[in-house]
């Protein structure tokens, strides 16, 4: 069975970040440990329920695809074993799964996203100007029609509390610099792109993306953090794709769509959650794994 981890404890390593998902350990020789709980939030809100194994399943994942995408872009991965860096008396099998140890990185701080389909914060964007971040779209798209090609709408990173915004590539230049600016822009297209060609042979449509990459002191990108996950990603089943609805999807939207259903104010704290919400969960982040990944998780 997967394990189950509300929050990491590791005595005699310094917690740099404790964030919605991830814990985010110091190493020595600039590395990093990250570890991915199994904590759920939903409209920027943690619940109070864990998904059983979930953090496992988003670090398999995204080590799958750190593995398949290296040759278009490096990644933040060293392949040093957990075990290797936990304190003594901890238990391994709690972390092998679900941590990683990683090159410690600048963050380019933007959010790198890539969007093949016209859904969420774009449609809505597009129905306002008919453009995406700066891009002219043409007229006449539905809720969630493929776009005539992947496009690169970045946003900001935004301070905690508070909601990123889509940004043109013009300020992705102010901030960064042009170079930086379309190296990130060239990565991210070129993995969605692999990606989602991958993907759509295995019954899945990535709608869109979110990468977080980061620079070494040499000033080298990296690709960072996790990589298309349910949590990262839209992804939908290829046989219940229509335009004009927001498709199915393999994500938190299981969640989000009981939470719509209570007297809730969208604030902390968050509500618990029902068995079957749990469960099903779990089921549709494991049913990724497996149809992306061949993973399935004893």
């Amino acid at each position: 069975m997967p394990t189950t981890l509300l929050e990491s404890d590791l005595p005699g390593l310094e917690l740099l970040h404790r964030g919605k998902v991830r814990d985010v350990y110091a190493l020595p020789n600039d590395r990093l440990l990250i570890v991915a709980s199994d904590r759920l939030s939903a409209f920027d809100v943690v619940l109070p329920d864990p998904i059983p194994g979930k953090g496992e399943m988003l670090t398999q994942i995204s080590n799958f695809w750190f593995g398949k995408t290296a040759h278009l872009v490096p990644n933040h991965l060293t392949g040093t074993p957990v075990a290797e860096v936990l304190p003594k008396g901890v238990d391994a099998k709690l972390y092998a799964k679900r941590a990683v140890v990683v090159k410690r990185l600048k963050p380019v701080p933007v959010e790198a996203i890539a969007r093949g389909y016209l859904i969420g914060s774009g449609w809505k964007d597009y129905q306002k100007s008919g453009s995406l971040c700066g891009i002219q779209l043409p007229a006449g798209l539905k809720q969630a029609q493929q776009l005539p090609e992947a496009i690169f709408t970045p946003s900001t990173k935004a301070p905690k509390g508070t909601h990123d915004e889509n940004i043109g590539f013009d300020e992705v230049v102010k901030l960064v610099g042009a170079d930086l600016a379309a190296q990130v822009r060239d990565a991210t297209l070129a993995i969605y792109r692999f990606a989602a060609t991958y993907a759509r042979e295995r019954s899945i449509l990535i709608a869109d993306t979110k990468f977080e990459f980061g620079t070494d002191a040499a000033g080298k990108l990296y690709v960072m953090d996790e990589m298309l996950t349910p949590d990262s990603s839209r992804f939908w089943p290829a046989e219940q794709y229509r335009t004009g609805i927001s498709p199915p999807s393999y994500d938190k939207q299981f969640v989000r769509d009981y939470l719509e259903t209570l007297d809730w104010n969208k604030r902390a704290p968050g509500p618990k959650l029902p068995r079957e919400v749990i469960t099903g969960t779990a089921a549709k982040y494991a049913e990724a794994l497996k149809k992306l990944a061949g993973i399935v998780l004893d």
